[in-house]
């Protein structure tokens, strides 16, 4: 069962609008009127800015592997999306960083730490598998992804990505309700919409699958 003209059109508008917003805080980050204050590395922004990168990389990691391993258009499709989306606005996140002087890695600051979330590996055992923020695969999961083909791939590709978009979307909402208002706290809305636009896409994918 293929997903419908109406289904594509729909995911494929809020992509190109995050896109496009992306491209727009390039442009927008000159005329705003300059900060009162750079973010200090245990502030919200600059947390977010490094988890949001490093949960996004995985997002993307995911989505090519997947591609290698089903012919299917429409989860290939699906895959180039997230993928495409998800790299650049990481590629914006480290470039604030930089901008900031602020360290991309913080190994003495718990992951998620900024929303006062504590040390994951405390609380789920499947941080001991390398999941290191919630929705995050584990290193079992990624080995399954890669060894699966056909169906079984887009299945279990479409349900790790399912519960990756829940995790950035709570993190997301995080910077929403944390950090500064600007372009930052924009872009997280932005990543908040177009997931949730997503898991829909994928829910219909995975039904259509009998999944």
């Amino acid at each position: 069962m293929k997903l419908n003209r109406t289904q594509w059109a729909s995911v494929t508008a809020v992509v190109l609008a995050l896109l496009f917003a992306g491209g727009a805080v390039t442009f927008a980050s000159a005329d705003r009127s300059p900060r009162t204050h750079t973010p200090t590395t245990e502030s919200a922004d600059a947390g977010f800015a490094r988890d949001m990168s490093v949960h996004h990389q995985q997002a993307v990691e995911m989505s090519f592997i997947v591609r290698d391993r089903t012919t299917d258009e429409d989860v290939r499709r699906l895959a180039y999306d997230i993928a495409n989306t998800q790299a650049n606005q990481r590629g914006m996140m480290l470039g604030w960083l930089d901008l900031w002087r602020l360290p991309k890695v913080q190994a003495d600051q718990a992951p998620m730490a900024w929303m006062g979330m504590g040390d994951m590996s405390a609380a789920d055992p499947a941080a001991e598998d390398g999941a290191l923020m919630p929705g995050m695969a584990t290193r079992t999961q990624l080995d399954q992804l890669r060894k699966a083909s056909g169906r079984e791939a887009e299945v279990l590709y479409l349900k790790l990505m399912t519960e990756h978009h829940k995790g950035g979307i709570h993190m997301a909402q995080g910077c929403v309700d944390k950090c500064e208002p600007g372009v930052e706290r924009d872009l997280a809305q932005g990543m908040v919409d177009g997931q949730a636009a997503e898991i829909k896409l994928m829910a219909d994918m995975l039904k259509a699958r009998g999944a």
